[in-house]
């Protein structure tokens, strides 16, 4: 049954991403680019919706089957829907950064009520709950994941090939683990992915928006959450498996903040989006960023869960690369 799953929403997300790019045509919702964009002709925006509700219904099916404990559904629904929602209205016209940050925080909230909190944190030998601070800490931890995919959406496939690579790595961290049933709800989003990929992957012919972009922020920042439930070095590996985003990310929102920058606004300051024009292509940099996920940060993901490696070193591990390429690719530096 849960093959067929895969299957299906496969072939839902790909012909749904197919019928939102009519949709956009024929109702001129295109992204129209500027002097802050990364691509040249306008281009539908919006396919996002269709991993939305591809990988929904599924998570739907995977609930009434018994495959997914009801506070985790509940959980990555409501919050999903949620984000989803903020983000198709503010791709059909534009919500104020304040109300968008009010609603982020309150999928958060729903998060962490349904996921009943957060489990007790490992490290350095030692196990710690942090109480109140740790639930403020993972709403605020929730929230920014949830934007830093919105603003690492900024070229072709990345967003979705990213999504793909972090699932597909997670899965294979349940598996290896001996988690069995945990890991078909990261697969059901890989193939949510990439029904939409086959039409993102450059030259890409729709673009996520802020439906899919924010919506696979919250639930893969969500999933890192219930993975430390789970075992709690397991959180430590999905944190290593989204680092290109976080280090580029973060990295960039400090420097535009010390340069006192609206770091809100649109921009094209990030690590990824100078190597796009650096090296002319859109397609290199996202298979650049693929193989930095299957090659470094999967094999490190693998071996903290396995406990081979205590979670923070090998956090520190993944990410200190990945500064070095921020670093090298001007990440924050103000455009010219």
């Amino acid at each position: 049954m849960i093959l067929l799953l895969l299957i299906g929403v496969f072939l839902v997300s790909l012909l749904l991403t197919f019928i939102l790019r009519s949709y956009a045509l024929r109702n001129q919702l295109l992204d129209v680019p500027n002097a802050r964009s990364s691509h040249s002709v306008p281009t539908p925006r919006g396919g996002g919706v269709a991993i939305v509700v591809s990988f929904l219904v599924a998570l739907s099916v995977c609930a009434v089957f018994g495959v997914l404990p009801p506070g985790q559904f509940a959980g990555l629904l409501g919050a999903g829907l949620v984000v989803a929602l903020i983000g198709f209205a503010d791709d059909h016209g534009h919500i104020a950064a304040r109300w968008r940050l009010l609603g982020h925080f309150v999928a958060a909230i729903w998060v962490l009520v349904c996921f009943g909190g957060i489990a007790p944190v490992t490290f350095v030998g030692f196990t710690l709950d942090l109480g109140w601070f740790g639930l403020i800490l993972a709403a605020v931890y929730l929230v920014w994941v949830l934007n830093l995919y919105n603003f690492m959406d900024g070229i072709d496939g990345i967003a979705g090939a990213v999504a793909i690579c972090v699932a597909v790595a997670g899965a294979i961290l349940y598996w290896w683990c001996g988690f069995m049933q945990e890991m078909w709800v990261p697969l059901l989003l890989a193939s949510a992915c990439a029904g939409f990929l086959v039409w993102n992957f450059p030259p890409a012919k729709i673009f996520m928006g802020d439906a899919g972009s924010g919506f696979l922020g919250i639930i893969l920042g969500s999933m890192a959450l219930q993975a430390g439930w789970i075992q709690p070095q397991l959180l430590w590996s999905w944190l290593i498996l989204l680092g290109v985003f976080i280090v580029d990310a973060t990295y960039t929102m400090m420097h535009r903040l010390i340069r006192g920058e609206r770091v809100y606004e649109a921009h094209r300051s990030h690590a990824y989006q100078y190597a796009s024009r650096q090296y002319l292509s859109h397609k290199k940099v996202t298979l650049a960023v693929i193989l930095i996920n299957v090659f470094w940060l999967t094999p490190l993901a693998l071996w903290v869960g396995k406990g081979g490696l205590d979670g923070l070193a090998g956090l520190l591990l993944a990410y200190l690369p990945l500064v070095v390429l921020a670093i090298k690719y001007n990440a924050g530096k103000a455009e010219i």
